[in-house]
């Protein structure tokens, strides 16, 4: 970024077309500067974002439990999709406004619902009844806050040139999954006060290991409209990097040039949004099928696969920001639409290694048909096992795969090297496809205001991460992990047939219109 910046700092950008007042503008080091310490502060604000999610995720069950003991494991499962529910919905409705409107209150007023959420969920001990409801609630809103994340992508999309976006889309996803990996530590370190911890009387809240990740969510997230109100400007370039003018612009320059128009490809949109739909959806059901998968397949315990598999989803989030940082180099060689096909390929390669395969089967579990795999195909169980007590005695706990499920006698084991060698190899696939997915569709929309696209794209999303835990708990409960794993290796031939269809419409609108050579 530093060399860019120089470049930047040094070059006039002048247009193609010398003479003309539109294109003969500078950017200033004053304006760029100003462009990029705006651009960090929306890469915080995706950071706290990714970690007012994950900071609770480890507790989310056991505070469930304690303020309201008639939830249960469906309702659990309702809290959870809630999240992605409220993300889905509020995403177009910030893009929209964030198209017509300074980005500055569209993020603001999102930030604001999620300080709201997380105070909220501090509270939730107060009510006498139906408590979990209104954790329900919480979580709603914590999504719709949420919502922010096509504010930042669309700012960050229009305030970059095309050699500048696929760095910044790489850090923005950078700082996502950061925020994700380092959520639960900061869960963590709040364990030492207990499920009792301390109350302020004056107020009413209760201080323990379940509101403190909240509060402190809250807090970061007042800070973060402190920035934004300080720091965050509007800018927008078009695909050369010179500013243009924007209809969300406090004060529009009579300097700055107009956005080039052209007609957006919409086969292009539609096509990207489904292959960021089945990328997250892949992603979201394997991220479900691991723990019951290693508990059926090597008979480990609860304790056991909640430990080892906490281990792999963080290393596959440390993979993750090796891969961000590694893309960004490796897109300047090959492209985006290589990378984006390679990626599916290896995610291919990951789940085609993942059918089980040999004359090996997994140990049956014959004493109990009602351990914590799948077979009671509610949402809320698939995951139960991720908040289940580590205290509680798992010696006296049957392990193995569970004879409730009849594929158990006929399906051989996993073998466990099949299973590493799978889960590195989808933890450098997917990464590739989240990243160019967005990069590409930026580049598609061009220099016009993205906000309602980016709404759209991040929806999908929100409604893979919902969809993919169903259809994964249906098909394993039932016809276990080779029909399972053999319909996801389906879905991505299909997705990569389409990506092959679509992959020459998959270039940046000022290339199509001749503008910028490729």
């Amino acid at each position: 970024m530093a060399g860019l910046r120089n470049e930047s700092e040094q070059e006039p950008l002048l247009g193609d077309t010398p003479g003309s007042r539109e294109w003969d503008i500078l950017e200033t080091e004053e304006h760029y500067k100003s462009r990029w310490r705006s651009i960090r502060i929306l890469y915080l604000t995706m950071f706290l974002s990714s970690v007012g999610f994950s900071i609770v995720m480890m507790s989310i069950w056991p505070y469930l439990q304690k303020i309201d003991p008639t939830a249960d494991t469906s309702f659990l499962g309702w809290v959870i999709a809630s999240y992605s529910l409220g993300q889905m919905v509020a995403s177009p409705i910030f893009g929209l406004w964030s198209n017509y409107r300074p980005r500055k209150e569209a993020l603001i007023v999102s930030i604001l619902i999620s300080v709201a959420a997380n105070c909220l969920y501090a509270y939730l001990h107060i009510p006498a009844s139906h408590n979990k409801y209104y954790m329900l609630v919480a979580r709603g809103l914590l999504g719709i806050g949420a919502g922010n994340v096509a504010v930042v992508r669309s700012y960050t999309a229009g305030a970059t040139s095309l050699q500048e976006r696929t760095s910044s889309m790489a850090n923005i996803s950078m700082c996502q999954a950061l925020g994700f990996i380092l959520g639960p530590v900061f869960q963590t370190c709040f364990t030492f006060l207990g499920e009792k911890g301390v109350t302020w009387d004056v107020i009413k809240l209760q201080i323990n290991m379940y509101t403190t990740p909240v509060l402190l969510s809250a807090f970061l997230g007042i800070l973060n409209i402190i920035l934004i109100l300080a720091i965050l400007r509007e800018h927008r370039v078009d695909d050369s990097g010179r500013q243009c003018k924007s209809i969300n612009f406090e004060e529009a320059s009579t300097d700055e040039a107009q956005v080039p128009q052209g007609n957006i490809d919409q086969v292009a949109v539609v096509a990207i949004n489904v292959l960021f739909f089945v990328a997250l959806f892949i992603f979201a059901l394997f991220e479900t099928i691991i723990t019951p998968l290693t508990m059926d397949m090597y008979a480990w315990t609860q304790e056991q696969a909640v430990l080892y598999n906490g281990i792999i989803l963080a290393a596959l989030g440390v993979e993750a920001v090796v891969i961000f940082l590694g893309v960004k180099l490796l897109s300047k060689k090959i492209g985006e639409r290589a990378i984006l096909l390679g990626g599916l390929i290896v995610v291919w390669v990951g789940f085609f290694i993942l059918l089980p395969w040999g004359n090996q089967f997994p140990k049956i579990q014959w004493e109990d048909l009602h351990n914590n795999s799948i077979p009671n195909t509610t949402f809320g169980e698939i995951i139960i096992g991720l908040w289940k007590s580590p205290m509680e005695d798992d010696n006296e706990r049957p392990t193995g795969c569970s004879i409730e499920q009849a594929w158990c006698l006929y399906t051989p084991v996993i073998h466990l090297a099949q299973f590493l060698t799978s889960v590195v190899l989808i933890g450098l696939g997917y990464p590739v496809c989240n990243l160019m997915s967005y990069t590409l569709y930026s580049k598609i929309l061009g220099p016009k205001p993205q906000g309602v696209y980016m709404g759209w794209l991040t929806a999908s999303g929100s409604g893979a991460r919902i969809l993919g835990p169903m259809f994964i708990s249906q098909v394993y409960a039932h016809w276990g992990p080779r029909w399972a794993f053999s319909l996801v290796c389906g879905i991505i031939v299909l997705t990569i047939t389409l990506l092959g269809v679509v992959y020459k419409r998959l270039i940046a609108l000022s290339v199509r219109y001749g503008r910028i050579q490729e």
